[in-house]
């Protein structure tokens, strides 16, 4: 039990996405409303911005904001201005994650994008920054969850548009 609560721990962007997902369903089946793609997709992804990205991103600005010492693992960079700088920038994420849990399409696009930009973009700078003139190689730094939960985002975004487009432009302002 200790072993699950450690790797939960160690690995909360998987344990939160699971969460959200597990929420998703959870409030999905207590619901009594009509279960249509659009709806299914919308909550998915609702829950996905709220766990996946807000929380998520909440919990790396206190864990570097007040902790910045002990999770190196993070970001790769060294404490001083740049750790302030990117704490800032998850807690940016984070509130933009919980808007996009409440707002339309382009807010969860820009949740999305936004979001998985950060982390994208973090990790190609540290294969960069570590790695010899020429070699391009994955290093330790980079949690490969990182790379993999926005494209769930990617395809959960992807499937309320298309599910969307399908309604008429006056059932799409109410979904």
């Amino acid at each position: 039990m200790i072993t699950l609560i450690q790797l939960a721990l160690d690995d909360f962007p998987i344990t939160l996405l699971l969460l959200g997902l597990l929420t998703a369903a959870i409030s999905l089946a207590a619901t009594h409303r009509e279960r249509t793609a659009e709806r299914v997709a919308s909550t998915l992804l609702r829950w996905y911005l709220l766990y996946a990205v807000g929380l998520t991103f909440l919990v790396r600005f206190v864990l570097l904001a007040w902790f910045g010492d002990a999770a190196p693992h993070l970001h790769g960079a060294s404490p001083d201005g740049l750790q302030q700088q990117i704490a800032a920038a998850y807690l940016g994420f984070a509130l933009i994650g919980f808007l996009g849990v409440f707002g339309g399409l382009g807010l969860r696009l820009a949740a999305v994008v936004g979001s998985a930009a950060f982390l994208w973009g973090g990790a190609l700078g540290l294969m960069l920054r570590t790695q010899p003139p020429g070699a391009f190689q994955p290093v330790d730094a980079i949690r490969y969850a990182d790379l993999l939960v926005p494209l769930i985002g990617f395809g959960l975004l992807a499937w309320q548009a298309k599910a969307q487009s399908r309604r008429s432009v006056f059932a799409r302002s109410r979904l």
